[in-house]
């Protein structure tokens, strides 16, 4: 098949999570493309990019997608019309609201002029993690209802992301398939904390629903004990943040490295907390889990189907004194802590695999097609490569 990947910010969990895709579909065969913002990166992105370039046989582009509603969107949608009208496409998967938006009316357009493409939507939270009642929550629902006429089909990373859009959204609409997020085989192996490695480790996007004010609180009412962390990643919320730490006189005890390759982060602390107001299925979860880490989590997204049939307890978002409590009871007992994240590991390594991922969507792509004037080119073409 021939499959273009359209995403908005080449940052975070739904970055790693298309060129895990995109990769991974290249090496079954397909022709795979990539389009994305030519303004939102952080220092990894490049790299990241020049890793899986050589295997993106239909290419890899960047055009300019504001993260704000406007006029740039008019703008951003044709630049993705054009860009996809070149390529004869089969599979037009957009990840994100912006990203899915692009897509689906890109292939609306194109289908006008007699391009027959099948579109798919992965939103990774975006929209659905809005507060409820929010002038922008509200425009956005609306947006997302009149875009499921021309949606070929929808895909969740998880049962969670999949009830909020039935239940926001559309509680029928089009067809969908929850495929959780996987890992490749090198992130199960474990990681050990360097020399320098604090006690605490958060790894994320600087903003607000990471919750990172909430576990500066929870550090700050453990400064007689000491705990120091380490904050890996950028945001807009950056400033802010490293102006809370000073304010709580947590200078000494809080360092803040900016974006660091996963598995370099790992080893600058002993224990990963992941203090989200919100989540999809976030890929930090996942990744410290398969290293071996030891994990603290809020109850939030994704996140419990992570962690379901172990012994890992979640705490409550927001919640700073079940976070002080939690901290207190890990780094009391750091060889339990480690027995907990080895059983946790053993999970993740049976059920979470790019390669699992990977089947499902593929089949989906072609279960769907049923459904368009895409199915004679996209189901001979994925039989073919089959046999």
């Amino acid at each position: 098949m021939r499959i273009l990947h359209c995403l908005r910010a080449p940052v975070g969990g739904l970055f790693r999570h298309v060129l895990d895709l995109a990769e991974e579909q290249a090496n079954r065969g397909h022709d795979v493309g990539i389009l994305a913002d030519s303004n939102a990166e952080d220092r990894l992105t490049s790299a990241k990019f020049a890793s899986v370039a050589p295997k993106l046989t239909l290419g890899l582009a960047r055009v300019p997608m504001r993260r704000q509603p406007g006029l740039g969107d008019l703008f951003a949608t044709r630049a993705v019309r054009a860009h996809a009208a070149k390529l004869d496409l089969d599979v037009l998967h957009g990840h994100g609201a912006k990203g899915g938006a692009y897509a689906r009316l890109a292939a609306r357009g194109l289908a006008r002029r007699g391009q027959r493409i099948a579109s798919f939507y992965t939103p990774h939270g975006g929209s659905l993690n809005l507060k409820p009642g929010s002038i922008e929550q509200r425009v956005l629902m609306l947006i997302e209802r009149g875009l499921e006429s021309v949606t070929t089909g929808l895909i969740f990373e998880s049962a969670h992301a999949a009830r909020v859009y039935r239940e926001r959204i559309s509680a029928k609409g089009a067809p969908h398939r929850i495929v959780p997020n996987g890992l490749k085989i090198a992130d199960f192996k474990s990681v050990k904390p360097g020399p320098d490695a604090t006690d605490v480790l958060f790894v994320g996007e600087l903003r607000h629903l990471k919750g990172v004010d909430i576990l500066l609180d929870a550090l700050a009412e453990l400064k007689d004990r000491r705990v120091t962390a380490t904050i890996v990643g950028s945001g807009p919320d950056e400033a802010a943040f490293k102006e809370m730490s000073s304010a709580l006189g947590l200078a000494d005890l809080v360092r803040f490295t900016g974006a660091l390759p996963i598995r370099k982060a790992f080893a600058l602390g002993r224990v990963m907390v992941v203090p989200s107001r919100a989540e999809s299925f976030p890929y930090v979860v996942l990744e410290a889990s398969a290293a071996g880490m030891p994990l603290i989590a809020t109850n939030v997204g994704g996140i419990p189907e992570i962690v379901a049939g172990s012994d890992t307890a979640l705490i409550e978002p927001g919640n700073i004194s079940a976070l002080v409590a939690s901290l207190t009871a890990t780094l009391d007992d750091p060889q339990s802590a480690l027995d907990r994240a080895a059983r946790l590991k053993a999970r993740v390594t049976r059920k979470f695999t790019v390669a699992a991922m990977t089947d499902s969507i593929l089949s989906f792509y072609a279960a769907s097609a049923i459904r368009t004037e895409r199915l004679p080119s996209m189901t001979a073409k994925l039989q073919s490569h089959h046999s």
